[in-house]
């Protein structure tokens, strides 16, 4: 039998998979000016479909990137994380990348993936703990952007360390990615955790980046709207909005919005809204690091300093930052 799925998340929009969340999400962000949703409403089957088609894209390096570091340098990454681990994976997804930590470190003892979404949770799990049988694997239900706790640590274990890779943290404001990595330092307090962030660099590869041209980006973008239309009985037309991305240099930030092409309005839950022309819904900021700007964060946020990994190129960097006790 396989073991229960945690559900930690305190308040009920873990419980009901979301879907009264993104409804309550999408009617703020349509309601405030500037009008913004959080990035984790893209993903619904469809938008993760078009999330692995991007990473497989030759103007998008991240993915690539950062796999070819966990993969050259995984014999490093162990030596730090040491024998008997707890992994904890923040917004694990599709659990493509712990694969590369799991192979490379000795005797781990159990996997604790958060994700928002229970059911596609559940699947990645039963997957990983099929290819992995002597490896326990603990889903966690919830929203690591908001307060919650672990399981008790297994007895005899070793570290319990937290891996966060795809530079998400970039999608945080600075305020909010130094409150995720305090809540992170203290939950893993006495192990590490394990970050990727993409680095500042040429801004013409992450235009690329962001606008390929095949236009998948566009439609991973405009996705979100075509999901509000069939999870929520929304209108938005798809055609009367545009795919629209940008390096922000001095705020060192990727900016997606989606821009009205008209005057229009949108219906959600019998609440009418106008978009100008012109006037945009911004869906995610990426934001870009450097490796002294984010060991800084790091350490105001409790952790310590340990070794980065980077590309020949330096376009992507992977932490190890230890955890005070």
């Amino acid at each position: 039998m396989s073991p229960p799925v945690v559900s930690l998340a305190i308040q009920p929009r873990a419980a009901d998979e979301g879907h009264r969340a993104f409804a309550d999400d999408l009617a703020a962000a349509l309601a405030q000016r500037p009008r913004r949703i959080s990035p984790k409403w893209f993903y619904d089957a469809e938008g993760s479909r078009l999330f692995d088609r991007i990473c497989e894209l030759p103007e998008y390096y991240p993915t690539r990137t950062e796999l070819s570091i966990l993969q050259n340098r995984a014999a490093e990454i162990a030596q730090q994380i040491g024998p008997g681990a707890e992994i904890v994976e923040f917004g694990a997804g599709s659990l493509v990348k712990i694969r590369l930590l799991l192979d490379a470190l000795e005797s781990p003892r159990r996997f604790l993936p958060i994700d928002i979404s229970g059911e596609h949770l559940q699947g990645a799990a039963r997957q990983l703990r099929a290819d992995y049988p002597g490896l326990e694997v603990t889903p966690v239900v919830a929203d690591y952007t908001r307060p919650f706790e672990l399981p008790e640590r297994l007895s005899g274990a070793g570290r319990r360390v937290g891996f966060f890779p795809g530079s998400t943290l970039g999608n945080f404001e600075p305020d909010e990615a130094l409150a995720f990595l305090r809540q992170a330092a203290r939950l893993l307090r006495g192990g590490g955790l394990l970050l990727g962030v993409d680095l500042v660099k040429d801004p013409q590869l992450l235009h690329s980046a962001y606008n390929d041209a095949q236009g998948v980006t566009a439609a991973f973008n405009l996705n979100l709207l075509a999901r509000a239309n069939a999870e929520l009985g929304a209108d938005f037309d798809l055609g009367a909005f545009s795919h629209a991305a940008f390096y922000n240099a001095p705020k060192r930030r990727i900016e997606m919005h989606l821009v009205s092409r008209r005057e229009q309005a949108v219906t959600l839950e019998g609440q009418r809204h106008i978009f100008e022309e012109g006037e945009t819904l911004h869906t995610e900021y990426s934001h870009k690091f450097t490796i002294d700007g984010l060991r800084a964060m790091a350490a105001r946020a409790g952790f310590g300093i340990g070794p980065v990994w980077t590309d020949p190129q330096r376009l992507f960097s992977v932490h190890w930052l230890p955890a005070m006790q």
